[in-house]
């Protein structure tokens, strides 16, 4: 008994907030064996495990009794929620959490996809490989340049359109959904439906569009930046349109009849109001754009290819300019080194480099427009 006292005195040295959350943690983990033992206890004892003559011992007896496992109504609340997260919970641990454990540690090894359970664990190798590799390096750049363009040429049409379609206008509701019908396309589809629109519609206009726009180096990147948000623009504008609704018309008719224009009202109305949207509008174009491989595999297939610029090969040294993939965007670039040159370990290791990239791009992306949020 005095060693119990003095394991929760120890306890009590930790912050509630901390110590709760870990018990809590520790509960929700091991609920369900704690129902199959209660239940095969009751077999045998009606009594066992009801708690109903529990009285307080200690703080943290009484928090896993009066929160958890007790007849009480917020113990109860708490087990019904567990239980109808437990399905959830079960597929995001099985799906998402375990592949990706897996995924970090196959990441030290070189592993090949064929030899499953005879990798050898090779360290920090991989990603010493992958920082010095120029095609991936190459590949990151013009990931980061197409995915910057990209969210400002989706949020700008989406927001325009956003505009136009909350005005008073014949058919708006058509308008709406005209826009938004380009998302419902599949990416594989809607890339090979602008491969000919590139290919053969528009060069058989002659002059300056005989050429496609996806046989040059740096203009195929603009071609796809104008498939995707053809796609992805009617999306981002269904929320930007929400915003636009949530708007008060108080503020827009005292506006008006102060003799604010159109663009004085945009800026000091409806800029500030839907400043949430453009949070949650970045964020998703964000991800979206960094991500982006079934439409660039229909459309351009990674290409064409050119001369390594003379600045990247500066940049790192690099005397003899290889050639490169021009849209060999980072997720192609991880598919390409995993499957088809069978080195899973290598691209492994640059899907968790991607990932680590990706998620501090994102965490500041959204501290910024929160703080904008406050300013405006």
């Amino acid at each position: 008994m005095k060693e119990q006292n003095k394991f929760v005195k120890y306890l009590a040295g930790i912050p509630k907030y901390l110590l709760f959350s870990l018990i809590s943690l520790i509960i929700v983990i091991t609920l369900p064996a704690i129902f199959i033992v209660e239940k095969i206890g009751r077999l045998f004892n009606r009594e066992f495990m009801t708690f109903e003559k529990y009285k307080s011992t200690n703080f943290i007896l009484d928090f896993i009794i009066y929160q958890w496992l007790g007849p009480f109504e917020k113990a109860q609340n708490h087990r019904v929620f567990v239980y109808f997260l437990f399905p959830s919970l079960g597929a995001f641990l099985l799906f998402v959490v375990t592949p990706f454990i897996q995924g970090v540690y196959l990441s030290f090894t070189d592993w090949d996809g064929l030899n499953t359970g005879r990798e050898s664990f090779v360290g920090l190798d991989n990603y010493k490989t992958i920082f010095t590799e120029t095609r991936f390096l190459f590949s990151f750049w013009r990931t980061i340049l197409y995915s910057v363009l990209n969210i400002i040429a989706i949020n700008l049409v989406a927001f325009s359109l956003a505009l136009l379609v909350t005005q008073n206008l014949k058919g708006k509701n058509v308008y709406r959904a005209g826009f938004f019908m380009p998302n419902l396309i599949g990416g594989l589809v809607l890339g090979y439906i602008w491969q000919f629109i590139y290919n053969k519609a528009i060069t058989s206009l002659g002059g300056v569009f005989a050429t496609s726009i996806l046989l040059g180096g740096q203009s195929a990147l603009f071609g796809l930046i104008i498939v995707v948000s053809w796609q992805y623009a009617g999306y981002i504008m269904m929320i930007y349109i929400a915003a636009i609704q949530n708007i008060p018309q108080d503020l827009v008719e005292a506006a008006t009849i102060d003799g604010a224009n159109a663009l004085q009202r945009l800026k000091t109305i409806t800029m500030p109001l839907v400043a949430q949207a453009f949070t949650v509008a970045m964020f998703l174009t964000l991800v979206t754009s960094f991500k982006q491989f079934d439409t660039l595999v229909s459309l351009t297939q990674g290409g064409p290819s050119l001369v390594l610029p003379q600045w990247f090969g500066s940049l790192f040294g690099i005397e003899t300019l290889p050639v490169v993939q021009s849209t060999n965007l980072i997720a192609m670039n991880i598919y390409n080194t995993a499957f088809s040159n069978y080195e899973l370990g290598i691209g492994q290791a640059k899907a968790i480099v991607f990932f680590v990239f990706l998620l501090l791009i994102s965490l500041v992306q959204v501290y910024f427009n929160k703080k904008r949020e406050v300013e405006l």
